[in-house]
């Protein structure tokens, strides 16, 4: 039976194989879903995906893009908003 910590849907179960050949249950975070476009709802490049306090460990260039929008649009909406927004 796992501890109460780990009887949440947070943690998944992985089998590991110990060096004497025995099989265990480790309990470990679950990922968190991949960043998507706000407008097209595409997967965003450049934006970092795991447990978020590693995450938060990273650089912020690494966390997300250094450009306008970064992280929210994918570089094809962005490009777009920022030439709507010129054109106001």
């Amino acid at each position: 039976m796992p501890t109460p910590r780990h009887r949440t849907s947070t943690f998944r179960k992985v089998f590991v194989k110990t060096p004497g050949g025995r099989t265990i249950v480790q309990y470990k975070r679950k990922k968190s879903a991949r960043a998507q476009c706000a407008q097209c709802q595409r997967y965003l490049a450049g934006v970092a995906c795991g447990i978020p306090s590693r995450v938060k460990k990273l650089p912020k260039s690494s966390r997300r893009p250094e450009r306008a929008f970064g992280g929210v649009y994918c570089s094809r909406c962005s490009r777009t908003k920022i030439v709507e927004l010129a054109r106001k």
